[in-house]
């Protein structure tokens, strides 16, 4: 189990690259966490920079819970037998102790996503990279809370709730899915991102509560290249 220790730093460090911030910076020279929300993540960058620059924070910021998980397989992987990747593989029988550290590195890039030390502590809000997580864990799934999403914020218009709801019945749809394919660690990670999802929308939450929340529009605010 050598490698095994490098997984949740791996994960972390992924996590904590802000490209939110970078992109913004990169094309505006400006601060995106003085901007809109303050919040680094897609929906915050797409209302101030446009649908070009919110896709390509969203495409980024999931794929670091994709790759996360990838490498964590990886690392994992060279432990084990030849053939018994998690996510590469479908037969061989996989030992209990390497979920629990893709488990592991599901929180870590989560955490590192939220609270990246690059600028802080100020990170966004884990809904993308929840979302690059889910699609390598449970692609069975995510369909349906994707599904779910799209059908919230189609009839209040509020990404918040959506979010929220989206990583609320994430869980059991992966239980649903795949059962007891997967131990209890993997459950249990999912969960803690769920919480730590609604955790980090909690101002989402009060402003929902008091009827300020702002509502999605296809029309967004943005600037120009000169600021």
């Amino acid at each position: 189990m050598s490698h095994y220790w490098l997984i949740p730093i791996v994960a972390y460090l992924l996590g904590s690259i802000p490209f939110g911030y970078l992109l913004y910076r990169w094309r505006y020279g400006a601060d995106i966490r003085r901007e809109g929300s303050g919040n680094i993540g897609a929906t915050n960058v797409l209302r101030r920079a446009g649908p070009g620059l919110g896709i390509a924070t969203l495409a980024c910021d999931a794929g670091k819970g994709m790759l996360a998980l990838v490498l964590a397989d990886f690392l994992g992987y060279q432990t084990l037998a030849p053939q018994q990747y998690v996510f590469m593989r479908t037969t061989a029988q996989v030992p209990t102790y390497h979920y629990d550290w893709i488990a592991l590195a599901i929180v870590a890039v989560m955490l590192g996503h939220m609270y990246t030390p690059w600028l802080r502590g100020r990170g966004g809000k884990g809904v993308a990279t929840g979302l690059g997580l889910f699609l390598t864990l449970a692609p069975r799934a995510l369909p349906w809370a994707l599904l779910i999403f799209i059908a919230v914020v189609a009839i209040w218009r509020f990404v918040s709730l959506a979010s929220i709801v989206a990583a609320i019945i994430m869980p059991p749809l992966i239980w649903l899915n795949y059962g007891h394919a997967y131990p209890p660690g993997i459950y249990l990670a999912a969960s803690l991102c769920a919480l730590l999802i609604i955790w980090r929308h909690r101002a989402n939450l009060r402003r929902l509560r008091a009827g300020q929340e702002h509502r999605f529009q296809w029309k967004t605010r943005t600037r120009s290249a000169a600021g």
